[in-house]
């Protein structure tokens, strides 16, 4: 198999692993609670990897920053947001809001870079938005004004922050393995849930209330969630080309709603599929296809990771 190949297997199987994220810890966090879970599954996570990434942990003064970004948006922003959107919200919603994450690049890329978008882009760009409005606001078309709009509102937060991950991650890779930036992201993200997790642990008894839903809830996330999926995720877009990791991100919505539906119960509605439709169409009619490449444009157009570096 080329090495091609393999990166591709390597996102498909991440995006799988994070697919299945969204119904399984909205399951577990019915047991154990949100920054509890945050820490413990990117701490756990760290110690996995150390015995893999300790002989090559050095990193260069200039690129602390840039490893700091990584772990804030890919762990310290994500994640909080995430479980929080999950507590509220019915966990189909986090993959599909997530997806609309080139749109907001194609936003960035007009208000930051003065770019004068084509009519189809403009037309894409309005139809996805529409898509995202209409999920987010699902609640109240269905049944009325309730709190998971609230954590609908926290997933889109959740996706700026992937989306920074995704672009800090691609720029870092090119000077260090992927096993040594997803080690230190998790000891970032770790050490911004710390003092959150100190202070659910001091105002509840978290162990004795533990049972098999909050343990297998941080099992799949130490292992599979974290460990497996973020390594996967850095060494298949150091292989392959910007511009093509974002379709990967479509696998996700697919996953979760196979899971969501005979775990939580979770129903696709009417107003979610058409929200759905909107998303996909508008980022295709935007873009030509299904992909991620405005980030990077973003970013190298204006130097941003040059001046970080330096």
């Amino acid at each position: 198999m080329s090495t091609r190949k393999k990166a591709i297997l390597a996102l498909i199987i991440a995006n799988i692993i994070w697919g299945a994220a969204s119904p399984i810890f909205k399951w577990s966090l019915q047991n154990v609670t949100p920054w509890v879970l945050a820490f413990l599954r990117f701490s756990l996570a760290s110690f996995l990897l150390f015995p893999f990434a300790y002989k090559c942990l050095s990193i260069n003064k200039k690129d602390v920053l840039s490893i700091i970004s990584v772990g804030l948006f890919g762990v310290g922003i994500n994640i909080p947001f995430f479980f929080f959107g999950l507590k509220m919200a019915p966990a189909i919603n986090a993959p599909m809001i997530a997806s609309s994450g080139p749109i907001f690049l194609i936003i960035s890329s007009i208000i930051f870079l003065g770019e004068k978008p084509k009519r189809k882009v403009i037309l894409g760009t309005f139809i996805s938005l529409l898509g995202v409005l209409i999920i987010i606001l699902r609640p109240l078309i269905e049944t009325g004004f309730d709190g998971s709009i609230l954590g609908n509102i926290f997933f889109l937060i959740a996706t700026f922050g992937s989306v920074g991950h995704a672009i800090f991650c691609k720029q870092i890779l090119k000077k260090y393995s992927p096993l040594v930036v997803t080690f230190w992201s998790f000891i970032v993200g770790s050490l911004i849930f710390l003092p959150f997790f100190l202070n659910e642990v001091a105002s509840s008894n978290f162990l004795a209330q533990l049972d098999y839903r909050g343990i297998i809830g941080i099992i799949f996330g130490v292992v599979f969630s974290s460990t497996l999926g973020y390594f996967l995720y850095s060494w298949g877009i150091q292989k392959i080309e910007a511009n093509e990791v974002g379709i990967f991100a479509y696998i996700d919505p697919v996953v979760a709603i196979l899971i969501a539906i005979p775990l939580l119960g979770e129903k696709i509605t009417p107003v979610f599929v058409l929200g759905s439709l909107f998303v996909f169409i508008g980022i295709l009619a935007a873009q030509g296809r299904f992909s991620y490449h405005y980030f990077f444009d973003l970013f190298k157009k204006n130097g941003i990771m040059k001046k970080i570096n330096n």
